[in-house]
């Protein structure tokens, strides 16, 4: 059954059912793990068949539960990736004179999504329609909504899930999870904009319509403050519908006083709110950074 890891704060509508739609069989071949491989012909029909329902989107590896608002991990459908490479073996593949040899083959499934010459797209990674992908690349698990830009040099690692109608702008990166069980993936809300550089790791979660200046280091233990008055707001967290950049604080250790990172929110948006792009970014360069 899927794991649930509860965050609170505003709703979102990144909704998952509760049951995993990847088949129990998954879990029989978990207990038997160390003795799979290639040649078990029934094992990889079966994974196959589930790593087939993450490429087309049927099933995900984690979502936002629109009523409790918390991360949901379905626990199976990331066996079935790491169980892939038990039961697949190495193969070479072609993509015009660049030539790949992996285990998992590169994805083929396109529906209305825009390829740029350069991205890569594992199998087992979900893009919706509307997906741009530029010269970037999209890990196995991974799950992209529609209307999303995954800009040049971008990252989006393994089971990270981006909502719909995100920016993620040149050079983000997001952080992958395949291992430990039980592990949160970067959650990435929808209408959000992440600007260039900047890394979102360690199950961290940018929440609906925040905005992120270039170059923030978010992960799911940097301390976050409000500009206006100094609270400490949820580690890990860009607040939904809020504009921030990373700042750092002081603070003294045992060799003298240092800057230690954090994610200052400079400004909030009203919900559903589209802050006009110049005085975005003049708001960010105000505060040394930019988009």
């Amino acid at each position: 059954m899927p794991q649930h890891h509860g965050r609170t704060a505003d709703a979102t509508p990144f909704s998952v059912s509760r049951s995993s739609p990847v088949p129990e069989a998954i879990d029989e071949l978990w207990e038997r793990r160390a003795d799979l491989s290639p040649t078990d012909d029934a094992a990889r029909r079966t994974v196959t068949e589930a790593i087939d329902l993450l490429d087309s989107g049927a099933a995900r590896v984690a979502a936002v539960d629109q009523a409790s608002d918390e991360v949901v991990v379905d626990e199976r459908a990331r066996r079935a990736i790491l169980l892939a490479f038990r039961v697949l073996s190495m193969r070479t593949s072609e993509a015009g004179p660049f030539r790949y040899q992996d285990r998992l083959p590169l994805k083929r499934r396109f529906d209305r999504v825009r390829v740029a010459p350069g991205a890569i797209a594992r199998w087992g990674s979900h893009l919706a329609p509307g997906v741009v992908l530029m010269p970037s690349y999209v890990n196995v698990g991974a799950h992209v909504g529609a209307g999303t830009l995954v800009d040049t040099w971008a990252t989006v690692g393994s089971c990270a899930q981006i909502g719909s109608n995100v920016h993620l702008s040149g050079g983000v990166g997001i952080g992958g999870v395949l291992e430990p069980p039980g592990a949160v993936p970067v959650v990435v809300e929808d209408e959000t904009f992440v600007g260039s550089r900047s890394v979102i790791v360690e199950g961290a979660r940018v929440r609906r319509g925040a905005k992120l200046g270039a170059g923030v280091l978010l992960t799911s233990s940097t301390p976050v403050f409000d500009a206006d008055t100094g609270e400490e707001l949820p580690r890990g967290q860009a607040p939904a519908w809020s504009v921030c950049v990373s700042s750092t604080r002081l603070r003294m250790f045992p060799g003298g006083e240092f800057g230690v990172p954090c994610l200052l929110v400079i400004k909030r948006l009203g919900e559903g709110e589209e802050h006009d792009k110049l005085l975005l970014e003049s708001l960010f360069r105000e505060h040394g950074t930019a988009l």
